[in-house]
């Protein structure tokens, strides 16, 4: 792993910190629709058995790079799980904070 982590440090030392806060976001949204897809194979539902979306809906959404927090609280409803919202501290000034924002 350190080999990697050696790899995405010499690539982002090459990159502006604005193109590697777009690279961070890109990735993220990318690991979010591959997790959506393990979640829902997890669980033995196939993309064909949401009541709510179609199978070629289904598809299209776990592939997609943003989403509306409804449709994937409706997604997640669709799987028999729930959402939780959570907003955090970054900076790391004063004592680490921690505050639920929705949980459905």
């Amino acid at each position: 792993m350190s080999i990697v982590n050696n790899a995405v440090k010499a690539m982002e030392d090459l990159m502006t910190n604005e193109q590697v806060h777009h690279a961070r976001a890109d990735a993220e949204r990318e690991v979010l629709a591959m997790r959506l897809a393990e979640l829902r194979e997890r669980r033995g539902i196939k993309q064909a058995d949401f009541n709510a979306f179609s199978q070629t809906a289904v598809s299209k959404l776990e592939r997609r790079k943003d989403m509306k927090v409804s449709t994937l609280i409706e997604y997640l409803d669709g799987i028999g799980m729930g959402l939780e919202i959570k907003a955090y501290t970054k900076d790391g000034k004063g004592s680490p904070l921690t505050e639920t924002l929705l949980r459905v």
